[in-house]
């Protein structure tokens, strides 16, 4: 794709948001904001800008929209703030956000109990089901006093505002955390002051089976709250039909079309989609090309030396598979001698959810894993793996600049989006080995080397060809990547959504 082809994407997506904007508000339901205040030394509130996809998109849109951004308190200082427009841009565009202040012990609930692990480890499959989880009193308390009372929050939120505007407002939700807060809303409005809903879910839908883990009622009221939505988003085909699958097993009275992708319940349609969800391609390379990448850059490629790099970004938690990558690749030098002394892994990984116990334990068992293949193969003149540990993006960006082989093995993922960011700011083209189970695989499948997450052998092999592959081959499946990262951007994204609205005639 050509310069011209995405400036003309661009222009057509920037000329649907002016229109569709022109006629509508926008109010964007969250559990995080678009920004974090804090108290400075002197008793004044200063704020930080949040990072993420969904902040990006909105901030090329909010010239041309009257929008409103309702989120959970993240700081004290954001529940002092409460509400009014906050600064989004160095130009001076401004967005109105509300925070939602609930007491420690319901946020308690709804966030670390139900939210996270609950729903996060159900849909990421990583539940060891013979001994967890274990839905016990307290669970279903932070149910019903946690998660079921902030998302009737969000849902008294959204209405309030949804009557403050005096003309149609698309309300865009946001993921696992607001599954309720569709039927609380549609049931609290009547037919004509309804808003029309959109939800995006931004991690993996698992089929039918896994979500009988759920007791039915948790089950039927998640269900019942995203059918009470106009369009539902999921990152791939496969999550969209295997929500339709869900709704056909679990969903009473519910009417699944497979063929339009729509559930009628209820007496209304909710229409699924898949909206795969991309990076910013221009703010990365502008990132990529600063001082502070450089001098990252020159560090990493000191730690390298003229070695070959297989390099890893990720959080440390047990859906990125990190222990079966390390595994990999003791196999891949148990097999392939030649590669001992000539390469190095580096690991990069943010520090994730260390308060929960079964985060922490893995990333003591990573580490471990580690250390053993070090003190296997390593010598005082080569260190196999490195492992670093915290949270530096444009250290990140540097390492993904230089590396030879990329591996992304999750063992489920809504998208993982280093899979997007490494081969759009990578200089060698580097190969990307993808597993087939993060969300980035449906759309960039042709120009990497696919591997089952659990399938150590193959993910083996894989490092291994993609260490002595033809010079040539690298060049095209590089290129490719790069062509289909650049045609659907961030921007791209949220254009898909607005169309579907359109299409549809909500």
């Amino acid at each position: 794709m050509t310069n011209r082809d995405v400036g003309d994407i661009r222009q057509r997506c920037e000329a649907l948001q002016t229109d569709f904007f022109s006629r509508r508000a926008l109010i964007i339901a969250a559990n995080r904001g678009p920004v974090t205040f804090d108290k400075a030394e002197d008793g004044s509130l200063q704020f930080q800008r949040g990072g993420g996809g969904l902040v990006t998109a909105l901030t090329g849109l909010i010239q041309h929209i009257d929008a409103t951004w309702i989120a959970c308190a993240q700081t004290d200082a954001d529940a002092t703030w409460r509400e009014g427009n906050a600064p989004l841009t160095e130009s001076g565009h401004t967005i109105r956000v509300q925070f939602l202040a609930p007491e420690a012990s319901t946020y308690e609930g709804y966030y670390n109990v139900i939210a996270n692990p609950l729903l996060w480890f159900l849909q990421h499959s990583m539940w060891d089901v013979p001994r967890a989880p274990v839905i016990d009193r307290a669970t279903w308390r932070a149910w019903e006093e946690g998660y079921v009372v902030v998302n009737r929050l969000f849902a008294e939120a959204i209405a309030r505002q949804v009557r403050a505007f005096s003309r149609p407002t698309l309300v865009m939700l946001q993921d696992y955390h607001l599954y309720l807060a569709p039927r609380f809303l549609r049931d609290k409005m009547r037919r004509r002051e309804r808003p029309t809903l959109l939800h995006f879910i931004h991690i993996p839908w698992p089929g039918p089976e896994y979500w009988r883990i759920l007791p039915p009622a948790m089950r039927q009221a998640i269900l019942e709250g995203l059918c009470a939505v106009d369009v539902l988003g999921f990152q791939t085909q496969e999550d969209g039909l295997n929500f339709l699958r869900t709704c056909e097993s679990h969903l009473p009275r519910a009417y699944v079309k497979y063929k339009q992708g729509r559930v009628w319940y209820r007496n209304h349609a909710t229409h699924v989609r898949d909206f795969p969800i991309s990076i910013d391609v221009e703010a990365l390379k502008v990132l990529a090309r600063s001082n502070e990448v450089a001098g990252y850059r020159s560090e990493i490629e000191k730690l390298v030396s003229d070695r070959k790099l297989i390099l890893r970004v990720d959080r440390s938690e047990p859906s990125k598979n990190i222990i079966r990558g390390f595994q990999a690749f003791e196999e891949m030098l148990e097999h392939y001698p030649e590669h001992r002394g000539r390469v190095k892994f580096l690991a990069i990984l943010v520090p994730s959810r260390l308060d929960v116990d079964e985060y922490q334990d893995y990333l003591g068992e990573l580490m471990a894993a580690a250390g053993r293949v070090n003190a296997t193969y390593g010598d005082s003149q080569w260190e196999p793996v490195r492992v670093l540990v915290g949270e530096n993006y444009p250290r990140a960006v540097a390492a993904l600049q230089v590396y030879d082989a990329l591996l992304v093995n999750a063992i489920a993922d809504g998208m993982n989006l280093v899979a997007k960011e490494g081969p759009t700011v990578n200089q060698r083209d580097g190969a990307l080995i993808l597993s087939e189970r993060a969300g980035a695989c449906q759309q960039l499948e042709s120009g990497a080397t696919v591997i089952s997450p659990c399938d150590v052998y193959a993910t083996a092999e894989a490092l291994h060809q993609a260490l002595t592959m033809p010079a040539e081959k690298r060049r095209e499946h590089a290129s490719r990547l790069r062509w289909l990262i650049e045609q659907e951007d961030i921007a791209a994204w949220l254009c898909r959504q607005l169309e579907s609205v359109v299409e549809l005639k909500l």
